[in-house]
């Protein structure tokens, strides 16, 4: 191959390379911002004055106040708990602890992210202890979607301890007519369970951080090819 052939060939790469990376660069950044945005609107959602139990009820769908606060009354339906495995909080595995609350003076039965708990590792089946108080009780929470979905193999799922949560699919399975969405208790932990739920705009420094890669790596790239392709060839003696 000739020099001015390799020459070419060598500048049409660093070119590909560097829009590749630039690219790559620009995408992280516009990652963060939806992330920030996001984070934006759950921080105005949340600062509003927090809906009563009878405010709440009004709403024809709960989730299109997502992350609004809530002061809710009702019972649990303790019968009806679901405990989803592989979910972590604090870099720890556990539990997410689902429980149905009939909610006073309303039809509906709103779904409950009431916390999370560790796992029993030595008996996977074991189920752990929960303080359930009876009668009508207050909890504070943000109004929620639907819990996340892990993958899983197989089809619907039944018993207590489950992978994921279809609401429409366990309202039907219970026979209870449950709301939209579901709301995450808030507050210190109590019950046995924890509540330092993951924030929403988590993430954002990483982003940022993938982008100064791609970018330093678009820079690396453009002074090698400065370098060794122009720079070298006015220094170094061609040869004949």
């Amino acid at each position: 191959m000739s020099l001015r052939w390799r020459f070419w060939l060598i500048t049409l790469s660093a070119l590909l390379a560097v829009g590749v990376t630039l690219a790559l660069g620009r995408w992280q950044l516009s990652r963060a911002s939806q992330k920030e945005t996001g984070q934006a609107r759950v921080e105005a959602r949340a600062a509003l004055s927090a809906l009563g139990t009878p405010a709440f009820i009004a709403l024809a769908d709960p989730t299109t106040e997502l992350h609004r606060r809530v002061i809710l009354r009702g019972r649990w339906m303790t019968s009806h708990t679901v405990f989803l495995d592989n979910r972590q909080m604090n870099g720890k595995q556990g539990l997410y602890v689902l429980t149905p609350m009939q909610l006073e003076g309303a039809a509906g039965v709103l779904l409950v992210q009431r916390g999370w708990v560790a796992r029993n590792f030595i008996d996977r089946t074991g189920l752990p202890t929960l303080e359930s108080p009876d009668g009508v009780q207050e909890i504070e929470g943000r109004i929620a979607a639907a819990p996340s979905r892990l993958y899983q193999f197989g089809g619907t799922e039944t018993g207590r301890i489950r992978q994921n949560l279809d609401l429409a699919g366990f309202g039907a399975e219970l026979g209870l007519p449950l709301l939209p969405g579901s709301v995450q208790q808030t507050g210190a932990a109590s019950e046995g369970l924890l509540r330092e739920w993951p924030l929403v705009g988590a993430g954002v420094e990483t982003h940022y951080g993938y982008a100064f890669q791609w970018f330093a790596l678009s820079a690396l790239i453009t002074v090698l090819y400065v370098w060794f392709q122009i720079v070298r060839r006015f220094i170094t003696p061609r040869r004949t």
